[in-house]
Formats: structure tokens, sequence, C-alpha cells
């Protein structure tokens, strides 16, 4: 990987956990989305939690940490981590694949 290339990964990744872990902590409240048609029509009584309402990072916070902002920017730190996690074993696994098949093709 060159050095240019490695430079812009490392300022992206930098951004992405300065956007998801601090200015995520100042995220209007306010509902938006499907939950605010639902109140403006009057059906968001009738809500009910989904199948993962109880898991660790349920509502875009950490469970367990009492500082809302700081479970808010936490849970977004987690969600990096992971979304970066997959797509690069995903790309690393399509690399494997493609130097597979033409050492496979040479041969």
């Amino acid at each position: 990987m060159d050095r240019r290339l490695r430079w812009f990964l490392g300022i992206g990744l930098v951004v992405a956990l300065i956007v998801a872990g601090v200015l995520s902590g100042f995220a209007a409240d306010d509902p938006d989305g499907l939950e605010r048609v639902a109140i403006d029509e009057g059906f968001d009584e009738t809500a009910e939690d989904h199948a993962l309402a109880d898991s660790p990072l349920a509502d875009y916070a950490v469970e367990g940490v009492e500082d809302e902002r700081l479970s808010t920017g936490l849970a977004g730190v987690v969600g990096v981590a992971v979304t970066l996690a997959v797509a690069g074993g995903l790309f690393y696994g399509i690399r494997l694949y493609g130097k597979a098949r033409r050492a496979k093709e040479t041969s």
C-alpha cells in the first residue's frame, strides 16, 4: 500500500472516529423518521420493542454507561470499529481469493 493511500485511510478513520465518538453526542434527541410519523399520526403508543431492544448497543447507547453523551460516543466508536473489522475482513478475503485465483491461472 503506498504512502498516500495509507494517509488517506488513516485520516478517514480519524474523522470517522471523531464524528462517531464526539459529534454524535450532540445529536438532537427529537424523534425522526418513522418515530416522527408515528407521533404525528397518533399510533406511537402501539409501538413494540424489537428483538434487539435489549442488546448492549440498543438506542445508540452503551448499556451500563450513565453519562448519555459518553454512552452515545462509545456506541459510535464501537460501530466504527465493527464496520472497519467487517469491511477489512471482506476486502482481505477478496484480496486473498484474487491472489489464489491468479496463481492458479498462471500455473
